[in-house]
């Protein structure tokens, strides 16, 4: 996978786009507020960590970081999205997870300093806020409650990656691509008038590496259930139309 650099935000006071992280750039306090593991610090707290942050901007496309590299820091996404796969030699690739907007990932290495054990790719334009171990970790050691979240933040991730590993075991292509739009539609899922957008788009392709099947499995599967009614397409996004229905196909065969 070919890597490519990200680029350091420009420091305030210099020009760049108007957009929401031009602003982020002047007020790393602000940003660090908004995060849920973050938000609860003093304000004193926030303006020392503040000052250890860098902003970073990734193109779409761009690895993040690949597997085996050291895991110097932790990152949250102020922009955009971010995968986190693996890929066989053979070039098979095993998406493990996708990080929104608001999300955090390589917490894991902050915590052991060992290195990455997956790839983390930009799947759009993106803008990260990046902690580096050194400075954080004796933060987090003055800050037990900023430390329980982040351990809650990552018990919630391993919840989900054995979720992930019980539907590869036990059940069918049916039943794993079920549940796993619903575990999408969890992040991703807006209330929309005839049932639940997913506000992420995906290819076929991607949904099977995903929930570890092949594309034509999620093809077939996704036709017969827009034929149903089960499902709706609008613009290449997933509509949740008949959730029960969904639920009922992704607990058939546990």
């Amino acid at each position: 996978m070919a890597r490519a650099g990200a680029r350091d935000i420009p420091a305030a006071g210099t020009t760049h786009r108007e957009d929401g992280m031009a602003l982020a750039e002047q007020h790393r306090e602000a940003v660090l507020a908004a995060h849920p593991i973050l938000r609860h610090l003093q304000r004193e707290d926030l303006r020392r960590l503040a000052a250890t942050a860098r902003m970073a901007r990734h193109p779409r496309g761009a690895t993040i970081f690949q597997k085996g590299d050291p895991g110097s820091s932790m990152m949250a996404v102020i922009r955009g999205r971010v995968k986190i796969c693996s890929v066989s030699n053979e070039g098979r690739e095993l998406l493990l997870n996708i990080i929104d907007t608001g999300g955090i990932f390589g917490e894991v290495a902050i915590l052991d300093g060992r290195p990455r054990t997956a790839d983390a790719v930009a799947l759009e334009e993106t803008d990260l806020l990046v902690l580096e171990r050194g400075q954080f970790l004796p933060f987090l050691a003055g800050n037990p409650e900023a430390l329980s979240r982040l351990l809650a933040a990552l018990c919630q991730k391993l919840r989900q990656t054995s979720a992930h590993l019980e539907d590869a075991l036990l059940r069918e292509a049916p039943s794993r691509l079920a549940s796993g739009l619903l575990r999408l539609a969890e992040t991703f899922g807006r209330d929309a008038p005839d049932g639940t957008r997913l506000t992420i788009k995906l290819s076929q392709q991607q949904i099977g590496n995903l929930i570890g099947t092949s594309r034509e499995s999620v093809n077939k599967a996704l036709n017969d259930w827009v034929r149903a009614g089960v499902l709706g397409m609008e613009a290449g996004m997933i509509l949740i139309r008949d959730r029960a229905a969904l639920e009922e196909i992704a607990a058939a065969e546990a």
